[in-house]
């Protein structure tokens, strides 16, 4: 397939048809709102249901009950919106059950306002429902790979049972850049033996629940989770070097922050700066192991987000307090320019 000119939040919708996705339960917010209007059109043409739902919890309790079936399920909200879907997310944490949960990320906290931002990177990875849990998260920096990581993320969610975020911010939302949706190949998904679907009586009936009132039977089940936890941050951790092998300052950024600090990067390179650029991909489970690598070569880190600080946390647990780690971000909807960051660069390389 040739490429075609798309916005973010169309790509996400038509690269959920493309993996299979045939089912789609949410309600309505800024600035996400065109994956929901473009699968109204495009599910009845190919089989599947679009619905609105009275609520955002209404919405992800549908997903848990269409999750059971084994049928591959969608929903996506902004912000606020997702806080609002949290139980329901955790429930289906505790059922072990797969689905794909789109965030373009606003400003707040609150109703905050409309314009992009990275300011749920806590709530994604580490308070996005009760209990001890994880799922994946994967943070796309260009449409192409909005469209990539949107399959890939139901092809995670089958294989390790867990709900997949694609966690975008409004930015990558709402832009537009070519997209060729074959550039991805499938991986291979086990068979759904766990389904609750109805076999008429000729096997032992699948119970899918997240109640487990005995403590040594929910100790159990936990544990086992955080092995299946451990197997993906030692095989599905994914991020993107640039111009690290010989930086003095590495710069750690995702999504949209990202794009623009690798304009700064080329632009303080030209001007004598040793520079480069760590990108997340999967913001959890995080590249800690990458990062740790580079503080024996690198000589300080810079994280650079849109909100006042919270990747910079990981990217210090990683470091392991051998090199200095320095924070700059934009919060409230503004966008860092790449003059700023470089200028911070330029900062910083005078004291190394």
């Amino acid at each position: 397939m040739s490429k075609v000119l798309m916005k973010g939040n169309e790509v996400i919708a038509e690269a959920a048809i493309k993996a299979g996705c045939r089912l789609y339960f949410g309600y309505p917010i800024t600035p996400q709102t065109e994956i929901s209007e473009t699968l109204a059109k495009r599910m009845p043409k190919v089989g599947g249901l679009c619905m609105q739902a009275e609520s955002e919890i209404a919405a992800i309790n549908m997903v848990l009950g269409a999750s059971s079936t084994g049928k591959r399920v969608l929903t996506s909200s902004s912000s606020p919106g997702l806080s609002l879907k949290s139980e329901g997310i955790s429930y289906i944490v505790g059922s072990d059950l797969p689905c794909v949960i789109v965030n373009v990320q606003r400003g707040g906290p609150g109703l905050g306002g409309i314009q992009p931002s990275q300011a749920d990177y806590f709530q994604a990875t580490r308070a996005l429902g009760h209990g001890d849990m994880h799922i994946i998260v994967l943070a796309p920096a260009s449409i192409q790979e909005i469209g990539d990581l949107t399959q890939e993320a139901f092809d995670l969610a089958d294989i390790y049972r867990t709900p997949v975020m694609i966690l975008a911010d409004g930015a990558l939302g709402q832009m537009m850049e070519p997209i060729d949706f074959d550039a991805r190949t499938p991986r291979e998904i086990p068979e759904k033996t766990w389904v609750a679907s109805g076999h008429h009586n000729k096997r032992a009936h699948n119970i899918i629940n997240s109640l487990y009132i005995q403590p040594e039977d929910l100790e159990k089940n936990i544990i086992s989770r955080f092995e299946r936890y451990k197997n993906i941050e030692n095989t599905e951790v994914k991020y993107e070097s640039f111009m690290t092998d010989d930086a003095d300052i590495v710069i750690v950024s995702f999504g949209i922050a990202s794009r623009i600090s690798k304009s700064a990067i080329i632009k303080a390179r030209a001007a004598g700066i040793k520079a480069g650029l760590l990108r997340p991909i999967t913001v959890w489970p995080f590249p800690a192991k990458k990062l740790r690598s580079l503080a024996d070569t690198a000589k300080t880190f810079l994280s650079v987000e849109l909100n006042m600080g919270q990747m910079v946390s990981d990217v210090k647990l990683a470091v392991e307090c051998k090199k200095p780690v320095e924070f700059y971000g934009r919060t409230g909807g503004m966008i860092p320019s790449v003059d700023e960051i470089f200028g911070k660069l330029s900062e910083m390389s005078k004291s190394l």
